[in-house]
């Protein structure tokens, strides 16, 4: 029988022992050193370049998923683990007004650089606090007008159609690919120092990442205490798709990533 990587012993055992997200997920924490980080960010701009924490982390998931971890860029459909042909990240932020949440998406994230990124989210950022929200997103809106009763009825069918079967429905704008491959949310925007999240499962993710607020802290460093600026950050992992050393490399390649983000803009390796 030839080897499925993605459709490996423990992720159909998993799928079996485990129910949707409610059940099987993995929560963690971790603190990342980002002092060299801030700087470059920083430095960059005073050249011009308006770049933010929040991309770099968005470039860092991205490369991380392409190129160290493509195993877990997957959804489960009918037990059956589906992989994507792509690497969109979505990042909530402010809605109309900046009264609500809503959430943008950054196509082909791992194939761009930092800059563009950050390009790319402030302008989707500002259309969506002018009410111009991604089309998965409006759907909510549509949901939320069905009577309660029915509302939950309705919304069984419509994963059932997209996920189940793997059809688009054009008129609410959703279908497989809509919420991306990973989502990654700035909580520290908000005043928290860090969250676990919800996978929500309408959106079939098999990772949810969130920064938390940056601090300068005391750190020891060769048995010297130096103050530090660090970001925390939480993840919850769909644990059907996603086992221990997946989260392992997965952590440490965007780590790596994030503490050396000169390296995310050489994009002539990326295909």
């Amino acid at each position: 029988m030839k080897y499925d990587k993605y459709n490996t012993p423990w992720r159909l055992v998993a799928n079996t022992i485990f129910g949707p997200p409610k059940d099987g997920k993995l929560f963690g924490t971790m603190e990342v050193d980002v002092t060299g980080t801030e700087k470059y960010i920083w430095e960059q701009r005073k050249a011009g370049k308006k770049i933010t924490m929040t991309s770099v982390v968005v470039a860092a998931v991205a490369q991380t998923l392409a190129y160290d971890t493509p195993e877990i860029n997957c959804f489960i459909r009918r037990g059956k683990i589906i992989p994507r042909d792509y690497i969109d990240i979505m990042v909530p932020v402010l809605g109309r007004g900046g009264e609500s949440m809503t959430s943008v998406k950054i196509k082909a994230a791992h194939k761009k650089s930092v800059l563009e990124i950050a390009m790319v989210l402030r302008k989707k950022a500002l259309d969506a606090r002018q009410g111009e929200e991604e089309d998965s997103m409006e759907s909510k809106n549509v949901l939320s007008k069905i009577p309660w009763p029915f509302r939950k009825w309705v919304y069984l069918i419509i994963r059932f159609i997209i996920y189940g079967l793997g059809i688009k429905i054009k008129s609410l704008g959703i279908s497989e690919h809509a919420f991306g491959s990973i989502w990654v949310t700035n909580v520290g925007t908000l005043g928290l120092t860090n969250s676990l999240p919800a996978l929500m499962p309408a959106a079939k993710l098999p990772c949810i990442i969130t920064m938390g607020k940056m601090e300068k802290r005391p750190i020891v460093i060769n048995n010297k205490v130096e103050i530090r600026m660090i970001l925390p950050a939480g993840a919850v992992f769909d644990h059907r798709i996603v086992d221990g050393v997946q989260i392992g490399k997965f952590v440490r390649g965007t780590i790596k990533r994030i503490q050396k983000p000169e390296l995310l803009d050489e994009l002539e390796h990326l295909d």
